[in-house]
């Protein structure tokens, strides 16, 4: 059954009956070295950029803050530790009131750096970063019992051991995971059906597979989604398919889009069908894209959102 969901204004603005709600957020952490400039540089040249920002990044991260912008409780999970760099990011975060639990306290090498060049006048991102390489933290770290009170669990794959030991307690706890496929890591064959809703990115494939949402739908996940940037959603929930359009604006940034789609995704869940919070969650995505940077839209955010 093939279902097309057009927004309406009741979609859009849903009524909100529940109090504070308590996300869990597990993955990545960096440092995101932002630059807005007029085109990518070629090889041994040097440009001056038309803007910058230091902030704290990952997805994971990313979709805290958006969890938390929306009126939430935001609990990140990952990897610090002592460097001085790390210390930027626990201010940026503190920001927007980001409860951290780092597994890596005693952790003296950097944090991962991340150098991303916006183009602006297309909103389209190039990214370098290191992500979690060499920062696996041990499973064995996580507090306990640091799913108390918790409402919902997003996993983004980059910290794959602490990611199975959360989603198989949470599992057992019912409570809800979401996990951020943005693409194809090893271990998460273990994680992807621990899961109760999966949002990937339009390049991600399970290995050897070319339909994902089919390939994710076989797993036994009951909603499965892949976002493609301006074009429609497509959806599996529960067996039934369906395309939802997204808001056509014009763009200034792309960047962390896809991580504030899932944060806003967790907080439309907790109260609202699969379809109709992905509705919202695209609304917000798009309403960040609209301005410069993974953060601007915060301030600039209509009450709807």
């Amino acid at each position: 059954m093939l279902l097309s969901v057009p927004p309406t204004a009741t979609d859009l603005n849903p009524p909100r009956e529940l109090s504070m709600a308590t996300g869990l957020f597990v993955g990545l952490i960096t440092l995101d070295c932002i630059y807005r400039v007029d085109r990518v540089p070629s090889s041994d040249e040097k440009i001056v950029a038309s803007g910058s920002l230091l902030v704290a990044g990952g997805p994971a991260t990313n979709a805290a803050v958006a969890f938390a912008a929306l009126g939430n409780r935001a609990i990140l999970l990952g990897a610090l530790g002592l460097h001085p760099l790390a210390d930027l990011i626990r201010a940026d975060l503190a920001t927007y009131d980001i409860e951290v639990v780092d597994l890596t306290p005693e952790l003296k090498s950097p944090p991962p750096l991340s150098t991303i060049l916006v183009t602006a006048a297309t909103g389209d991102r190039a990214v370098i970063s290191r992500n979690a390489v060499g920062r696996q933290a041990d499973p064995a770290a996580i507090p306990k019992p640091l799913l108390t009170a918790v409402d919902i669990v997003l996993i983004d794959g980059h910290q794959m051991a602490t990611s199975h030991a959360i989603a198989i307690a949470a599992q057992a706890q019912a409570i809800p995971i979401v996990i951020d496929a943005g693409s194809w890591k090893p271990g998460f064959e273990k994680v992807l059906p621990l899961a109760t809703s999966v949002i990937a990115a339009a390049k991600f494939r399970l290995p050897g597979q070319t339909n994902t949402l089919s390939a994710l739908s076989t797993l036994g996940i009951a909603e499965v989604a892949t976002t493609h940037g301006p074009h429609p959603i497509q959806f599996c929930d529960r067996g039934t398919a369906g395309s939802l359009p997204v808001p056509q604006i014009t763009v200034q940034d792309t960047l962390g889009a896809g991580d504030i789609l899932h944060g806003a995704f967790c907080h439309h869940r907790l109260s609202a069908p699969f379809p109709t919070a992905l509705i919202h969650a695209a609304a917000v995505a798009a309403h960040s894209c609209r301005h410069f940077g993974p953060r601007t839209w915060i301030e600039n955010a209509p009450h709807q959102l």
